[in-house]
């Protein structure tokens, strides 16, 4: 009898340690619904400088839904700078996944322990960190600004990175930083992420005009790409191009051509010139790829910030502007010296991705030319 009184002492003290820890581990939040939340949808939104990622990005920042993240791998960057992008790729990737996880402290390695919400590189283009619960000065439901949320959200503890990424449904970073789209196998097989990958790519000689003016933002990047020997001299940035468009080739045949089953339908190809041309057509594809829905006021604001009148000269500016018209400068203001050797250095990639080649001065000149193959046509 005593016996078996003990085991169901046993068994009772058991199913109560088993109650407790399953509680311990449940979500705490005070506005948190009874029901079990769905699991958040990862977007990695992968592309080079200059390629209009900041503006795709902001597709992204500016809906009600997603927690975004501007290039966060750049404090690994400017702390471990003497090494290469190949060897900083797999910290590169930690800090991201743990991004994707809500868990902050993996900045902790890389900033002072007495950092600030405003320590986090580019945070006021994150309008996740410009509303509730991470600054209380602006709605969730609000389009908000950089400059905007810049003077009015900066003081605000590093803590509240965290807390605001736990309410979100969609968690997307941008990032310039992998050259590889196989380091990023472990993520994709990870069962803690559903992570989807937007590919973003822009013409080579629109991006090496855009790099020329503002290459003084670049030098630590470009010396970290291939090195502080070849980054240099009239050759350094044709070789700093001919690494990148190699990174893309190589990623789009990873996510394309013959893919493993994991990267089945989270693998997405967009290019700029195409956003520019039909902005509402390809937001609207993107967010049906990361299962996120086009209110109209975002509808409102996709037309409104590729139809304006600037011209998108500064590093990470993503102010109104004419974007068709910014997409095509390279074509009235680079020499045609240096579209031939842009084309040399790249031509697989842009073979690749339907980028017609100029042959002359003329074409390059005659805008009436189209120089987008529809994609995939090429091949």
């Amino acid at each position: 009898m005593m016996k078996s009184k003990g085991v169901q002492v046993l068994v009772i003290l058991v199913v109560l340690s088993f109650g407790l820890v399953h509680f311990h581990f449940l979500p705490c939040s005070n506005n948190a619904p009874t029901e079990e939340k769905p699991s958040p949808v990862h977007i990695l939104i992968l592309s080079s400088w200059r390629s209009g990622s900041s503006f795709t990005g902001q597709i992204f920042s500016q809906h009600p839904s997603v927690f975004y993240l501007m290039e966060p791998a750049w404090h690994v960057w400017v702390t471990m700078y003497q090494n290469s992008a190949k060897v900083l790729h797999m910290a590169v990737r930690d800090l991201v996944r743990s991004v994707f996880l809500c868990d902050m402290s993996v900045f902790d390695a890389y900033m002072s322990s007495q950092k600030k919400k405003s320590d986090l590189f580019q945070w006021e283009t994150s309008r996740a960190l410009c509303s509730p619960p991470a600054c209380n000065s602006f709605s969730r439901s609000d389009i908000i600004t950089a400059g905007d949320c810049r003077t009015i959200c900066g003081k605000y503890p590093f803590s509240k990175v965290e807390e605001a990424c736990k309410t979100y449904s969609h968690i997307a970073v941008k990032e310039v930083r992998f050259f590889d789209l196989k380091v990023l196998y472990p993520l994709l097989t990870d069962p803690s992420l559903n992570l989807k990958i937007i590919h973003l790519v822009r013409d080579p000689r629109a991006v090496f005009r855009s790099r020329e003016n503002t290459v003084a933002d670049l030098t630590r990047d470009s010396n970290i790409v291939v090195g502080a020997q070849k980054s240099k001299g009239e050759m350094g940035p044709y070789n700093t191009m001919q690494e990148i468009c190699k990174s893309h080739v190589e990623i789009y045949k990873a996510g394309s051509q013959a893919i493993p089953s994991f990267l089945k339908d989270r693998y997405l190809l967009v290019r700029y010139e195409d956003i520019v041309r039909d902005p509402l057509a390809k937001a609207a594809q993107m967010y049906r790829f990361a299962e996120l829905h086009f209110t109209p006021e975002l509808q409102k604001w996709v037309h409104n910030i590729t139809h304006g009148k600037g011209q998108g000269t500064k590093a990470f500016d993503i102010g109104s502007r004419d974007a068709v018209s910014v997409s095509q400068a390279w074509r009235k203001t680079l020499p045609f010296q240096k579209i031939e050797k842009v084309q040399n250095v790249c031509k697989d990639a842009m073979d690749l991705l339907g980028y017609r080649l100029v042959q002359s001065e003329e074409e390059q000149k005659n805008m009436s030319l189209n120089l987008l193959f529809a994609q995939n046509s090429s091949k």
